[in-house]
């Protein structure tokens, strides 16, 4: 368990002052990331890695001469975003060129794609290469889908080390697509990892098992194993990686036993020695091997093996030297000869960045959309804020558990940045622009470019028209549809975020938008609001209904059930936000409310009636004055709710639950 912390939603920016602090005779930090301490010699293409933390000494402490250049730093296993890949890159780069590089994930692909494009329109001949190493994520023949483990060091270090040796841009890749091909990877788990902060592993392994190509976030891998011995372990790990060498006649290759953070370099010096008369045996020349932590998983127990097939020019660059803060080959390392950076490195990348500006000041409409467009993001930032733990959860079944923390970070950014623009009266546009980039700015990972981009696509289209038709609306959830589709090469059915926002457009464009401002014209029963109302109480009415059914037997529990049910719809933090509290533009709030407050009544009125026609209650209990005492204590409740802070919410259900239960349990008790 990962123990020492101090807020664990700072985790990444503590421990990268510390390291900076550490090892500031070879780096210094950038917004981002980090980049050597010395400017880069003229002439010499800069090489830039990166990715989550959580992988230490990948990737920030490879960072000095022989190696890489800059280091891109996300957040725990999360891809930085591509802001930061872009202001590494800038302050790293010198006159000829740059190569990001990362580990083959979605969210790294994509982010450091957008940034390569970024810098490319800023004149910085920039490129991308993704490092796919990891046998069992994908079969032969489709290694292009393979992730990017331990592997990545040998592809890094071959890259910069070219880069050091002066090839041009087109050398250093050629290099790293050279050493990709040649590289192989496969890992195995005997127990998960935990995240600062959390009370429980990320992913768990059976006990007495191993896990067999478990990712180094925890992804799936391909088998769960008897744990073996040293010796058993040494046969698994070679046999695996030498099934699917490349197409290569070498018989030289660089090895790499590499722990994942928590097994001891005792145990896995005790692997290594079966593991290397393994190779001789079969007549494989091991060049300066590896063994030790390189790319780690916080406190993951487990290794993995890495073997690349060697050629003269890949050996020239694998055995060169380097001294970084954590990887030190060789003596002769040339030193920087560039001058040493001070805060020039940061005020560098500062510069290159064009700050988003503002529209001109808003009239009352702009104003007032835009304090709906901050309203709506607290209402989301709320939500996200209580399903942080479930959505890790959900998320770590197939991938990297981060899903949770990121969204909870996103949102939160993004409503501080719309507050910011909404004090300076920017309209809801410019409040959504605001909002979207500084939502991939902070979440980093894939879904954090892929809400950054929505939001920004939706900003763009409504940011200064005034008065926002319903069709403006319609048009811009288009373009956010259409920006999620195309960073992420997505489409209907994937299973992916479109699968809802497909149909949500849809119901918008049936609506039968109604003239004006979108402000002010919601009429009952004819538009966006009303199509949107319905849907809403439609989904509600089918949760009663479907928790009533589940005890056809038992009306007690069914009205219990049923009235739980009817809770959950009203205490969901979006929608108590929305129905509970005015909209400051008359938008018809007061009306949802109402509308909910019918619907609940309906409910408990429907309770009561089950009770009595199964003969629990008398038939003379006062049903109307009930159900009506019950739908005040919910609303009581959702305004309470509404202006709680996230830690007190769950309280505030909990004394609303009680209190109702108790009511038709003493009901009960003096009516049967």
């Amino acid at each position: 368990m990962t123990k020492l912390f101090d807020d664990p939603a700072r985790f990444t920016e503590d421990m990268l002052a510390g390291f900076l602090d550490a090892n500031a005779s070879y780096v210094v930090g950038v917004p981002g990331g980090v980049v050597r301490a010395r400017e880069t010699a003229q002439g010499k293409v800069a090489v830039v890695i990166g990715g989550g933390s959580g992988h230490y000494p990948a990737f920030c402490g490879t960072v000095g001469t022989g190696f890489a250049d800059g280091a891109v730093v996300g957040n725990i296993f999360t891809s930085p975003s591509a802001e930061d890949a872009a202001s590494v890159a800038r302050a790293a780069h010198g006159d000829a060129g740059v190569l990001l590089t990362t580990g083959n994930y979605a969210g790294d692909v994509m982010n450091f794609g957008l940034a390569v494009t970024q810098l490319r329109s800023e004149g910085i001949d920039a490129h991308y290469f993704a490092v796919t190493d990891d046998i069992a994520s994908a079969p032969k023949g489709e290694e292009a889908k393979r992730r990017g483990i331990a592997g990545d060091f040998t592809v890094f270090k071959c890259a910069s080390a070219a880069a050091e040796d002066g090839l041009d841009l087109a050398g250093v890749i050629r290099v790293a697509e050279a050493a990709n091909a040649a590289t192989r990877t496969l890992g195995v788990a005997f127990d998960g990892c935990t995240l600062p902060g959390a009370d429980h592993p990320l992913f768990t392994v059976p006990d007495n098992q191993m896990g067999v190509g478990l990712g180094i976030h925890g992804e799936p891998g391909v088998a769960d194993e008897p744990m073996p011995s040293a010796a058993d372990l040494a046969v698994t790990l070679v046999d695996g990686v030498l099934d699917d060498r490349p197409a290569t006649a070498s018989k030289r290759i660089a090895v790499i036993l590499n722990g994942l953070g928590r097994t001891k370099y005792e145990e896995l010096f005790v692997v290594w020695g079966t593991m290397a008369r393994l190779l001789r045996e079969r007549d494989y020349e091991i060049v300066e091997p590896e063994v030790g932590e390189l790319v780690t998983s916080l406190d993951m127990a487990g290794c993995s093996l890495t073997v690349m097939w060697l050629d003269d020019e890949l050996e020239k660059y694998w055995t060169a030297p380097a001294d970084t803060p954590a990887y030190r080959k060789g003596v002769a390392a040339r030193p920087d000869s560039g001058a040493r950076r001070g805060d020039t490195a940061t005020d560098a990348a500062d510069a290159a960045v064009v700050t988003p500006h503002l529209a001109e000041l808003a009239d009352d409409d702009g104003r007032s959309g835009g304090a709906l467009v901050a309203r709506a993001l607290d209402a989301m930032a709320a939500m996200l804020a209580d399903a942080e733990d479930e959505l890790g959860r959900i998320d770590a079944v197939a991938g990297d558990g981060d899903h949770g923390r990121g969204m909870v970070r996103g949102s939160h950014a993004a409503l501080r940045a719309a507050e910011t623009a909404q004090a300076r009266d920017a309209d809801c546009g410019e409040i959504l622009l605001a909002a979207g980039r500084t939502w991939a700015a902070e979440a980093g990972g894939t879904s954090g470019i892929l809400w950054g981009a929505g939001l920004e696509a939706l900003g763009k289209r409504l940011s200064g028209l005034l008065p926002i038709t319903p069709e403006h609306l319609c048009a811009g959830m288009r373009d956010v549809y259409g920006a999620v589709a195309r960073l992420g090469h997505a489409e209907r059915g994937d299973k992916t975020m479109l699968d809802a926002l497909g149909p949500f457009n849809e119901v918008l464009e049936k609506s039968g938008a109604p003239r004006g401002s979108v402000y002010h014209h919601f009429p009952d029963k004819h538009g966006l609001f009303a199509a949107v109302l319905d849907q809403y109480n439609e989904a509600a009415q089918q949760q009663v209904y479907d928790a009533i059914s589940k005890h056809p037997t038992d009306p007690w529990q069914a009205a219990l059930a049923g009235l739980q049910a009817t809770l959950n719809v009203c205490m969901d933090p979006v929608a108590a936000r929305l129905i509970y509290i005015e909209g400051p533009v008359g938008l018809g709030w007061s009306r949802w409310r109402d509308s909910e407050e019918h619907y609940t009544r309906r409910n408990i009125r429907l309770l009561l009636q089950a009770l009595i026609d199964a003969g629990v209650y008398r038939d003379d209990i006062p049903i109307e004055a009930m159900a009506q005492l019950v739908t005040g204590m919910i609303t009581h409740a959702g305004i309470a709710l509404a202006d709680a802070p996230a830690r007190k919410r769950k309280q505030i259900r909990n004394e609303l639950q009680t209190g109702i239960h108790q009511l038709m349990a003493g009901l009960q008790k003096r009516t049967k």
